[in-house]
């Protein structure tokens, strides 16, 4: 038979248990009211961060246990990239990659510069090519990684940068035929460094990795999905993540119609010059809606939700997030 102290061990923990169990009733009864908008601004983000590179991607296999760092040095191997390579003010340098993060820096030179690690414990790192499209806009360079499906083999492809998107969905990016990113079964990561000469658009993707654009001249266009975005350009930005924070300092604001920076669990830091004149939406769930310009509020529809416009208004700026606080800040 159990004894008296695992008689009262048992009935405390069916005590903590339902005690639990009415803490967490009574926050779901208290915050009912905000389901519906949880579940509308969750929709949004989520889905416009997982639709954005218009392609199938899964997740590579899982990495070696953490109990084994010294394996995980030994195995690794590791293959270089390296490009170089002219673009016209006004062009842009696309880099399109899954695992690994994007960093960004301004050119020595009047030249663009592509350097590329690929490393890889179980895979071999040469089985994912680094490939280079020039078209009109510019040159895209992509991870394409092994297809599974012989018949249905992974692309290089530009996609369409739009700044002008006046809605709250993604820009539609354009694809020759059916176009996949099929990561499975392969571990190879590959971390990109770009050095961008004055006058160059930076346009960032990946998915599992973060990305730095600092100190560029041109615009940034800059999504990923597991890390943080933080630009700095004398240009104007967009920026999505899921799983990140995303901080933007910009020096123009003369965008035309709409620019977006959507997060799900991070924060939203943007810096604008003192001539900033724009329509706001702003949004979050957990956190809070701060500014340094004046704000009008047009349409209030919470606490936690704002259309607001800043001077004479004009264009739109899209912000949300999840879990984080949305900062609108002025230079200067």
């Amino acid at each position: 038979m159990p004894n008296e102290s695992t008689t009262q061990d048992t009935t405390r923990s069916g005590q903590n248990r339902i005690l639990i169990l009415l803490l967490l009733f009574a926050v779901v009864s208290s915050a009912g009211k905000d389901l519906g908008r949880l579940h509308l601004l969750t929709k949004s983000i989520y889905g416009a961060a997982t639709s954005w590179m218009g392609s199938t991607v899964y997740a590579s296999g899982a990495p070696l246990p953490a109990s084994c760092p010294d394996a995980l040095a030994q195995n690794e191997k590791t293959e270089d990239f390296h490009w170089v390579g002219q673009l016209a003010s006004g062009q842009a340098i696309e880099i399109r990659g899954i695992n690994g993060g994007i960093s960004a820096e301004p050119a020595r030179d009047g030249a663009v510069e592509v350097f590329a690690v690929k490393k890889g414990r179980r895979s071999e790192p040469s089985s994912v090519a680094i490939k280079v499209v020039p078209h009109p806009g510019g040159i895209t360079i992509c991870a394409v990684y092994p297809s599974d499906n012989p018949d249905n083999p992974n692309s290089c492809e530009p996609g369409r940068t739009a700044f002008n998107s006046s809605n709250d969905e993604p820009p539609t990016e354009h694809r020759d035929g059916t176009a996949r990113n099929n990561v499975q079964h392969n571990d190879v990561s590959v971390d990109f460094k770009i050095r961008v000469p004055t006058g160059v658009a930076f346009v960032g993707r990946t998915v599992n990795g973060e990305i730095s654009a600092r100190s560029l001249t041109g615009n940034v266009d800059s999504r990923t999905v597991n890390g943080s975005v933080d630009i700095s350009t004398t240009g104007y930005a967009r920026a999505r993540t899921v799983n990140g924070e995303i901080s933007a300092r910009m020096g123009r604001a003369d965008w035309s119609d709409a620019l977006d920076f959507k997060t799900i669990n991070g924060g939203i830091d943007l810096d604008f010059p003192p001539s900033l004149s724009t329509a706001i939406e702003a949004e979050t769930f957990n956190g809070n809606i701060e500014s340094d310009f004046p704000l009008t509020v047009t349409t209030k529809v919470s606490r936690k939700r704002k259309i607001c416009t800043i001077g004479s208004g004009g264009r739109m700026i899209l912000l949300k997030t999840l879990n984080g606080s949305i900062r609108v800040r002025r230079l200067g």
